[in-house]
């Protein structure tokens, strides 16, 4: 367990954006059957996705939010001092896509900029580091830009076809005395096989693109995502809760005391088994599953800005995020945010088009 706080850092300002193309998982009955697809949309809650085009990356959701975040918030392109790009579907196997955004955003040459390759548990990760670098130095605002695109995954495969949404984020941070962020992080390594896209980087670079039945009844080719599925919802349901409750009992916290447990959105089941374990009413646990799917990474700042923006509240909310599976990795932070900081979702279908030779 890595636990402690990063003091005198706050959020100033967040956004999400996703496509404007919708996918009803209704649309899977005759791929898959009505009754299987019923089945799904019980389980995990989800009804629709936003799913990019191919031309679409998650980088360009994420500059879509963080160019209009830096004039909402009136932020000299020069004084930003860091940008950090979580995702597992970056725009290419090198440079780091964050350099790609640097140029997009056009921020100053004084400015540190490196990719952070987290799917689910990425976003409270990435608030540990952007929190790290402003706590250690002399770098006074960060953008944390945290996005994912479901291209890997087969439209074949039931475990998965139905699942995942597309979406990208921006999180402004600055320096703030008296502010703080308390973490608590896990990883078990052991479990890296139970989310995995076999190919596609520098290990088994002759895998086949052609999709076929698996084991797992399912269809896909070595470049698409493997699920194990109940390995992950015995995980979900058993580590994360009580990472939670080591978190509440560490910092001694009371669920009364916090506002919102902002969960990622992996499976309606999953969250409400969560919720009943560690003793939280499930209207303290906001949803966005059922309207966009699980998006990896975007998710947990996804469901904050759809249930803060436009929310008319003076005093700051007290939340708990915690985000969690491929790795296996989950973590734990809480911090307080003025709602008000949060802009409305934005629908773009807009991409990069200087992205090639």
């Amino acid at each position: 367990m890595s636990v402690g706080t990063l003091r005198d850092v706050k959020i100033k300002g967040m956004a999400c954006a996703v496509p404007e193309n919708i996918v009803e998982s209704a649309g899977f009955n005759e791929r898959f059957g009505a009754e299987n697809v019923e089945k799904f949309v019980k389980m995990t809650g989800v009804r629709q996705r936003h799913v990019a085009s191919p031309q679409q990356t998650a980088s360009d959701l994420c500059f879509a939010v963080a160019d209009r975040l830096l004039t909402e918030l009136e932020w000299e392109r020069d004084s930003v001092g860091a940008v950090v790009f979580v995702s597992q579907s970056p725009d290419y196997r090198l440079p780091a896509t964050a350099c790609v955004l640097h140029k997009r955003l056009g921020l100053g040459e004084n400015c540190v900029a490196f990719d952070v390759n987290l799917g689910c548990s990425g976003y409270v990760y990435g608030l540990f580091i952007a929190a790290s670098l402003m706590a250690s130095g002399d770098i006074e605002r960060v953008l944390l830009l945290a996005g994912d695109t479901s291209g890997f995954v087969s439209p074949n495969d039931r475990s998965t076809a139905m699942l995942f949404g597309d979406g990208g984020s921006v999180t402004a941070m600055e320096k703030d005395p008296g502010a703080e962020i308390h973490y608590l992080f896990y990883t078990r390594g052991d479990g890296f096989k139970n989310l995995l896209i076999p190919s596609g980087a520098c290990r088994n670079m002759d895998g086949s693109k052609i999709i076929t039945e698996r084991e797992d009844g399912n269809q896909r080719s070595d470049f698409d995502l493997y699920m194990n599925g109940a390995e992950i919802f015995s995980f979900t349901i058993t580590d994360v809760p009580l990472a939670i409750n080591q978190f509440l009992s560490h910092f001694k916290l009371t669920v009364d005391a916090i506002d919102m447990f902002v969960l990622h959105q992996a499976n309606l089941f999953m969250l409400k088994h969560i919720a009943k374990k560690i003793g939280v009413p499930f209207e303290k646990v906001p949803l966005t599953i059922d309207r966009f799917g699980n998006t990896s990474v975007t998710s947990i700042p996804l469901t904050i800005v759809d249930q803060c923006a436009g929310m008319a509240r003076k005093d700051e909310l007290k939340l708990i995020l915690s985000g969690f599976g491929v790795g296996l990795s989950w973590g734990v932070v809480s911090l307080e945010l003025d709602a008000s900081v949060c802009l409305p979702i934005i629908y773009t279908n807009e991409y990069y088009t200087d992205g090639g030779l």
